[in-house]
């Protein structure tokens, strides 16, 4: 049986919803990707195929709809009205995941390509001089291939390079991905990071120091844990 087999309207929202990905593409919707490309870097580890299924099959829902992007070229995704009802309950999910089971950042849970998306998304280029400033990552225990990232920040947009873009370097940041993702989720301030050497920036002083105020920090990143300790035995 596909569903429940039940009328209740928990069971019915369920089947379109709950299917594994759905929520994290419902995230990336919500947060305003609305091209395939870059739903895709929002859920790095699913498949273009199993993406596409997703998308078709919500729809078919009447959760999104495709139009036909501005510039002729391609398709985009919107919510429709029953889509945009959802946002609260995907950052409602965002919060009691932060509060209640929150990440203890294993292995299997350090994405360095959606932690570099999630940060790009939330960078404020106001916060700058008013030219171009690129600010390079160096992450260490990544792999060769995803160990180095760059933002490019103008003073109204934010374009994430995985390849050299090319221009002078202003800022140089060497850490890791666990320590840059407790960073941005609010476990370890920036400050405490870089007094404890587990991230290094490099650059100029008036850069360096606006450092946090240009990055700023995951929308979850004020929500304190709830998780009960575990009891020593």
């Amino acid at each position: 049986m596909k569903g429940y087999g039940q009328f209740c309207p928990v069971a019915k929202a369920a089947e379109v919803l709950a299917e594994r990905w759905t929520p994290l593409v419902l995230r990336e919707l919500t947060c305003g990707s609305t091209r395939f490309n870059d739903l895709r870097r929002g859920v790095p580890l699913m498949s273009s195929s199993l993406l596409s299924q997703r998308l078709k099959f919500l729809e078919q829902e009447g959760v999104i709809e495709r139009r036909r992007a501005p510039s002729g070229r391609g398709y985009e995704y919107h919510l429709t009205d029953a889509g945009q009802e959802l946002q609260p309950l995907i950052r409602t999910m965002g919060e009691w995941g932060q509060r209640w089971v929150r990440s203890r950042f294993g292995p299997e849970d350090l994405d360095v390509a959606l932690l570099m998306w999630d940060m790009k998304r939330s960078v404020r280029p106001e916060n700058f001089p008013r030219r171009r400033i690129v600010v390079a990552f160096e992450f260490t225990e990544a792999p060769p291939n995803k160990s180095h990232w760059w933002l490019v920040s103008e003073q109204t947009e934010v374009d994430l390079c995985l390849n050299d873009p090319g221009y002078e370097v202003d800022l140089f940041i060497a850490t890791d991905v666990r320590t840059m993702t407790a960073v941005w989720m609010g476990d370890i301030s920036l400050q405490s990071a870089m007094a404890s050497g587990a991230l290094e920036a490099h650059g100029p002083t008036d850069v360096r120091r606006r450092l946090g105020a240009w990055l700023g920090l995951s929308a979850f990143a004020p929500i304190k844990s709830r998780r009960p300790v575990p009891a020593v035995a």
